[in-house]
C-alpha cells in the first residue's frame, strides 16, 4: 500500500519558478503548506539520472534528507518523435543557463524544418512528468503522467512556461500557452487535469493524499 502523506509542511524540490507555481496550484486544495527548496537555501543536485523518474527521485531524496521534511520533486520535459525523443530529459538544458525557452523552441523548430517535418503527423510530441514523493527515512513513491499532441509554429500564447506555447494537445484547439491554469490542471480533489503534470499529480493524490 502507498504511504499516505500527513498534513503539514511539504518541500517542493525545485528552483524553477514556473514549475513551483504549477505544483503549488495542484497541492493547494489539499491543505498542504508548501515551502520551496529555493526558499530553504537547499542546493540543486546534479541531474545525473537517465530517465525522468530517476531525476525526480534524485531531487526528492536530496531535499527530504536536507530538510527533514517530506519532499515532492518533479522532472519533466518534451519528447519530439521526429527528433528521436529529444530534448527529453534535457529539455531545460536546451534553454541554456539563462533559461531562454524562446531560444529552445526555435532550436526544436529548426531541427524539425531540417527534417522536413511540416505535416501534423510529422510533428508529433508528448510531454512527460515524473513526480516523486520522498520521506526523510528514504521511503518514496513515484508517479508518471503523459500528454500527447503536436507542435505548432509560431508559438501561441503567453501563459504557462517552457515549451507550452508550441504544444497543442490532442483534441484541443489551443496550445498550453493559451490555456489558464485551471484548464491545464483541473484544480481540486477528484478533478483530473489535462497536463502531464496534472495527470501525474492525480495518481499521486489518489495514492498518497485523502482524495
Amino acid at each position: 500500500m502507498p504511504r499516505k502523506l500527513e498534513s503539514g509542511r511539504l518541500v517542493v524540490a525545485t528552483h524553477n519558478k514556473g514549475k513551483l507555481v504549477e505544483i503549488n496550484d495542484l497541492i493547494a486544495p489539499y491543505g498542504l503548506e508548501a515551502v520551496s527548496a529555493g526558499s530553504l537555501g537547499l542546493p540543486e543536485p546534479e541531474e545525473t539520472g537517465l530517465t525522468f523518474e530517476a531525476n525526480a527521485e534524485l531531487k526528492a531524496r536530496a531535499a527530504a534528507e536536507a530538510s527533514g521534511l517530506p519532499a515532492l520533486a518533479d522532472d519533466s520535459g518534451l519528447a519530439v518523435v521526429a527528433l528521436g525523443g529529444d530534448p527529453g530529459i534535457y529539455s531545460a538544458r536546451w534553454a541554456g543557463p539563462d533559461k531562454d525557452f524562446g531560444r529552445a523552441m526555435r532550436n526544436v523548430e529548426e531541427l524539425l524544418q531540417q527534417k522536413g517535418a511540416v505535416t501534423p503527423d510529422a510533428r508529433r510530441a508528448y510531454f512527460v512528468a515524473a513526480l516523486c514523493l520522498c520521506w526523510p527515512d528514504g521511503h518514496q513513491e513515484t508517479f508518471r503522467g503523459e500528454v500527447h499532441g503536436m507542435l505548432v509554429w509560431p508559438p501561441r500564447g503567453e501563459r504557462g512556461f517552457g515549451y507550452d506555447p508550441m504544444f497543442l494537445p490532442d483534441g484541443e484547439t489551443r496550445t498550453f500557452g493559451e490555456m489558464t491554469a485551471e484548464e491545464k490542471h483541473g484544480r481540486g480533489p477528484g478533478r483530473d487535469g489535462l497536463s502531464h503534470r496534472a495527470r501525474a499529480f492525480s495518481q499521486f493524490a489518489r495514492a498518497c493524499l485523502d482524495a
